[in-house]
């Protein structure tokens, strides 16, 4: 049964209808940004003929986004919707296992209710979507996720400490602010104890996280742990308080969240450390990889299906990959050779890894660099883009607690009202893991014309409905950052053959990915074997590497989307160049692909199929 779902799930994709008009799409306006940008002319989608209809879709895709939010009250605060902000949601509860369950399958009948020829182009690509998502979610639902409910790369307890320090998504400016996030806060320290309950089942089911991913988890939540409630980070919201606030709010709120830290929450924390340090880490699994659960390579093939949004077996994402890898290596000895470096590729590696002028020797200086380049890149960007998002992004350190297991960077969307701009985070525990030659590439790719891009130009489209706007795939945003790092050649910034460089190993990263992430999941590799074969074909850290595998064994799947999805865009920018001809403008071409949200690779291919179409 399972089988056959995944069949269909994953097979939908390729199903879907092609939309009768380019416009399509490119129906939605964002604002643009810089004196040399040209105002963006979004096309605007011929009404149907049936408007009926539309309004009955529009209508039922807005009933879906807000019951979706109050299904997932967090991600309600993270959008910007803050009548949840008290609830923490019960992804774990029966209650709510069974609630998503009605809510998939009720939309999903409502949806097929609905005459899709009766719509226009650009709702035709909406239905696709919609249609698609919940078909997946379905599936999803087949497996077993719930039996590990946390990891040492996602977890609910990082989460929480991010938006409980004030500097996320959770407002604090008012007493009922305040009041909001002690009951979510409630909510969580509820989580703890049914996380427990499901690893327990979890445990009886040989369902089960690798015994190192464990004991990466247990320091986490040492760092917790805490003597004094004022000395938790969940506390730091008491250091904050509003200066509007009289002393009686003061006194009471600062009471009210001592006791739910020192009472309720360090206790809940220090049973859940001890959870994972006496019981479960006793019966983690041995085997690194998805196959050692059971039906593991089942689950492991629709993961890499639902993050690549293809229907690519395993293996033939494996050969691409090792494909890919040799292309590189080639490049980057090319690279040895024109700066005169006498050795052979692994001691080039070994130098560019470990020589002193590679680095910096304080965080800062790497966070200023950063922002030096932010200026750099801005200048060229009017030069490719008509469309560019109005949230600024801004450089940030990943946060202390956390930096030790966190990704080398990673990006935070803006607030959607426009409060709070974007983070470009970067990991400043390990400076010999920061080199300055791989800089600019990780810049193009996380921040501005990246992931900072994609996201925050998502988030302001206007006239599309609103899971497109906050809904994603994995496959099309981190496919679009690495191709923004391809365009980083055409605006001349890796002139510097050491910049190039960088960009070609970062590139390999993502090459080397399909290689290990199927290796682990569905060959049987280990986690040294893995962590040995990035070792032999790059200059990362070592301790970037072992990150890197063992986020690989956390997340199995996700590390796949970046090569699929750039090598998809690349395939269609090259299409439409040859197709097109003098009249291929790539500013066009970037408008096609950033004005309707995330897409699934066969949507996105039908929607530049037909541009290429008109633009004839």
């Amino acid at each position: 049964m399972k089988k056959a779902l995944l069949a269909v799930s994953i097979g939908l994709v390729l199903g879907l209808t092609a939309c009768s008009d380019s416009k399509k799409g490119a129906d939605s306006s964002v604002s643009t940004r810089g004196e040399n940008s040209q105002t963006s002319q979004v096309k605007q989608a011929q009404p149907s003929n049936n408007e009926a209809v539309e309004q009955a879709y529009l209508a039922l895709v807005d009933d879906y986004f807000k019951d979706y939010l109050k299904l997932e009250p967090i991600y309600a605060t993270f959008v910007g919707v803050n009548d949840y902000n008290d609830k923490f949601g019960g992804d774990l509860t029966e209650a709510y296992l069974k609630a998503r369950h009605e809510f998939n399958s009720g939309y999903l009948k409502r949806v097929e209710q609905i005459d899709r020829s009766q719509l226009s182009p650009a709702l035709q690509l909406s239905y696709d979507m919609f249609s698609y998502d919940r078909n997946l979610a379905l599936v999803s639902e087949t497996f077993p996720s719930r039996f590990m409910p946390m990891n040492q790369f996602y977890s609910t307890v990082i989460s929480m400490v991010q938006l409980g320090s004030g500097e996320s998504a959770q407002p604090f400016n008012t007493v009922e602010d305040y009041d909001n996030w002690a009951s979510r806060l409630s909510g969580f320290i509820n989580w703890t104890k049914l996380a427990q309950e499901r690893m327990d089942e979890g445990i009886k089911s040989k369902v089960v996280l690798p015994r190192v991913l464990v004991e990466r988890i247990i320091p986490q939540l040492e760092a917790q742990l805490v003597e004094k409630a004022s000395d938790s980070l969940f506390y730091a919201p008491i250091n904050k308080l509003p200066e509007s606030f009289t002393q009686a709010e003061r006194e009471q709120v600062t009471a009210k969240y001592t006791q739910l830290i020192a009472d309720e929450l360090l206790p809940a924390l220090a049973s859940l450390k001890t959870y994972f340090a006496t019981t479960y880490l006793p019966v983690a699994r041995a085997s690194d990889g998805w196959w050692g659960l059971p039906n593991g390579k089942v689950w492991y093939q629709h993961l890499a299906n639902s993050h690549t949004t293809t229907t690519m077996p395993v293996d033939e994402i494996h050969q691409i990959g090792l494909g890919e890898v040799a292309r590189i290596l080639s490049e980057m000895d090319k690279v040895r050779q024109q700066v005169k470096f006498e050795g052979d590729l692994k001691a080039f590696f070994a130098s560019l890894s470990s020589e002193p002028q590679y680095f910096f020797n304080e965080r800062q200086g790497l966070i200023d660099g950063y922002m030096t380049l932010k200026d750099k890149i801005n200048a060229e960007l009017p030069n490719y883009f008509n469309v560019m998002p109005k949230a600024d992004y801004v450089v940030k350190p990943v946060e202390s607690f956390r930096e030790k297991s966190a990704a080398g960077a990673s990006y935070e969307s803006p607030a959607v009202d426009g409060s709070r701009p974007g983070v470009f985070y970067i990991n400043t525990y390990n400076l010999k893991a920061q080199p300055k030659w791989g800089m600019t590439t990780l810049s193009l790719h996380e921040a501005a014309p990246g992931h900072h891009f994609q996201i925050a130009i998502k988030q302001e489209l206007s006239g599309v409905p609103e899971f497109q706007r906050f809904g994603g795939y994995t496959a099309f945003e981190e496919g679009w950052a690495l191709y923004a790092e391809y365009l980083g050649i055409e605006m001349g910034l890796f002139e510097d053959p050491y910049q190039y460089f960088g960009k070609l190993s970062d590139e390999m990263l993502r090459a080397m990915r399909l290689v290990v992430d199927t290796g682990l999941h569905a060959k049987g590799w280990t986690r040294e074997q893995a962590i040995q074969y990035m070792k032999d074909n790059s200059p990362m850290a070592e301790s970037d590497i072992i990150a890197e595998v063992e986020r690989y064994m956390a997340i199995p799947g996700q590390a796949l989307s970046y090569k699929v999805g750039q090598l998809k865009i690349l395939s269609l920018r090259a299409k439409a160049e040859k197709a097109l001809g003098d009249k291929f403008d790539l500013k066009s071409f970037h408008d096609q692909i950033l004005t309707s949200g995330s897409l699934p690779m066969a949507v996105m291919e039908m929607k530049i199929d037909h541009w290429i179409e008109t633009q004839k």
